[in-house]
């Protein structure tokens, strides 16, 4: 068995960031070496901090339910009772919104589309945009005022004049969270106004905000607005997070069952979290505590990035080829999303059959690229090679006929 394994001085020969890396020829005679229940019990009384799970250790948070999640990567960073189905209140209304932008983007709805207000929905208790009865309103004015000022009565409008019933829109609502693989979400509303059988997980309101960032880019600048203005009523976003410039989206939502919960998002120097909390006991606790875990997910993680698409990684020896030697390039650009100070305990394994036999074409699939970061998390890329190289010549058999 042929095993080879080296170490790149500070990872500066190959990577920027430190990492321990390791190369692994494959020996071609085969053996090869080892490697390396929906929650009903009233939240608005207060409760201590209990810990959450994260890849740096346990960190205490008052929230009952809560999600981070790294978007460049979906990587989960803290998690508690992410899982279990919670009432998610007003964060209900990401999915009505989320099945709007939709309709927007078939062409099935238009901004300036002007939709009847019913009598049900102007009689709809709860947070209000205040749509006159009779009238028609603007669906960009009811968008707003679902994602802004948090309106039930916006919600059943744009419910009714895009699948005629509320209804009918729930049925969607929940068709479209099942395509999502939102598997802990149940909608019997458009609202988030309590009811028996209406849920989501923390995990799954984080997931929704990262669908509606990724697949909604032209709309997602409504949930960043600060105020707004409607039938000469002057709103302010409920979001204290982006009423403060720290996030950018998305909602927030309050029942007695839920608790005050939020949602939010936010970009720093080109990267992105989104964060998911429910349960908190007052308003004031929402938005201390969202701020406090947003800082907190910016400060102690950071992308890595592990090798450029196209970069070579090894010189694998070629056996009977024109060239002694193939380039092994990364298929791909790799990052990661480490904690701070892992770099340098974070393994990068190259690996392939050796020698490569000629010969070989340029981009063919040769081995991949491993990382292995400590708690066993792992992924890997493919290496391809990064020139052909043809095989050597085989010598002939000439045959001549003599004359005699």
């Amino acid at each position: 068995m042929q095993t080879r394994r080296f170490l790149l001085a500070g990872g500066a020969a190959l990577f920027s960031g430190g990492l321990v890396v390791d190369a692994v020829a494959r020996p071609r005679h085969g053996a090869t070496p080892s490697s390396a229940s929906a929650a009903s019990a009233p939240a608005s009384a207060a409760v201590p901090a209990t810990p959450a799970t994260t890849p740096v250790g346990p960190v205490d948070t008052i929230a009952r339910w809560a999600c981070i999640l790294d978007y460049g990567s979906g990587a989960t960073v803290l998690e508690k009772n992410a899982d279990e189905r919670m009432p998610p209140s007003s964060l209900t209304k990401m999915m009505t919104a989320y099945v709007t932008f939709g309709m927007l983007r078939a062409g099935r709805l238009k901004l300036d589309q002007m939709l009847p207000v019913s009598e049900r929905a102007w009689r709809m208790q709860g947070s209000k945009m205040f749509v006159p009865l009779g009238q028609s309103v603007a669906v960009q004015d009811l968008i707003q005022g679902m994602v802004i000022q948090s309106g039930n009565d916006a919600c059943i409008v744009l419910s009714e004049g895009i699948s005629g019933s509320e209804e009918q829109f729930v049925a969607l609502m929940n068709d479209t969270a099942g395509k999502l693989g939102l598997t802990n979400s149940h909608f019997m509303n458009a609202t988030g106004w309590p009811a028996e059988n209406h849920y989501m997980s923390a995990r799954d309101v984080a997931y929704l905000a990262l669908r509606l960032i990724h697949d909604f880019p032209e709309y997602y600048h409504f949930f960043s607005e600060k105020e707004f203005v409607f039938n000469k009523i002057h709103q302010e976003n409920r979001n204290i997070l982006v009423v403060k410039g720290l996030a950018d989206g998305l909602k927030t939502g309050h029942t007695d069952a839920g608790g005050f919960g939020l949602c939010a998002s936010s970009e720093r120097e080109g990267r992105r979290v989104i964060m998911a909390i429910n349960g908190l006991p007052t308003d004031g606790a929402r938005g201390r505590e969202g701020e406090r875990l947003m800082g907190w997910a910016f400060a102690n993680f950071e992308t890595a990035q592990i090798v450029s698409k196209g970069q070579v990684v090894e010189q694998a020896p070629v056996w009977m080829g024109a060239s002694l030697t193939v380039p092994l390039v990364a298929a791909q650009e790799f990052k990661m999303l480490l904690p701070h100070g892992w770099k340098n305990s974070t393994h990068v394994m190259v690996d392939y059959d050796s020698p490569v036999i000629a010969p070989v074409q340029d981009g063919q699939v040769l081995g991949q690229l491993n990382v292995v970061l400590p708690g066993g998390r792992k992924a890997s890329i493919p290496l391809v090679a990064g020139q052909a190289v043809p095989a050597l010549g085989i010598i002939g058999r000439a045959t001549r006929r003599l004359h005699l």
